[in-house]
């Protein structure tokens, strides 16, 4: 299970609609516990790299993945994943998605239909290199959402 504070979640969303039509990206950092179950407390937001159509790609500059793994160890925080969105279809990964996804990492993927955040959805690449979902919430004080249709 996948778990961020709805403080995190708007972070993302927000992101995604001011990126809106093209696809935003960024990374997730929190903590992982023994069950295998993350927690994301912090988002870095980073400029979709990808020359040509941002609109159904995006990519993530080296220099963006160096300047994410220097954010975690200054936070004492573990990189756990990456955040994209997928303007116009739903937050299901592609094809492209899985074959530039790398195995441990969390994809979160917020589907953005006429400038209005549809749904979030969490997967993450099992042992065969193809996705499952995971079971993905958000957490404010007084409740729980789950996003996980």
């Amino acid at each position: 299970m996948i778990t961020m504070s709805a403080k995190t979640l708007d972070q993302i969303n927000t992101h995604a609609l001011s990126a809106f039509p093209d696809e935003c990206c960024g990374f997730l950092f929190g903590s992982e516990e023994n069950s295998g179950d993350r927690k994301i407390s912090e988002v870095l937001q980073v400029n979709n790299a990808k020359s040509g159509d941002k609109k159904r790609r995006f990519e993530i500059a080296a220099r963006d993945y160096m300047q994410a793994e220097r954010f975690a160890l200054e936070k004492g925080l573990t990189l756990l994943g990456i955040y994209h969105s997928h303007p116009g279809h739903p937050a299901i990964p592609s094809e492209h998605d899985r074959i530039a996804a790398q195995p441990y990492f969390s994809y979160v993927i917020i589907s953005v239909r006429s400038e209005q955040i549809d749904h979030v959805r969490s997967w993450r690449l099992n042992d065969q290199a193809l996705f499952e979902e995971e079971k993905f919430s958000s957490i404010n004080k007084n409740s729980s959402i789950s996003w996980q249709p």
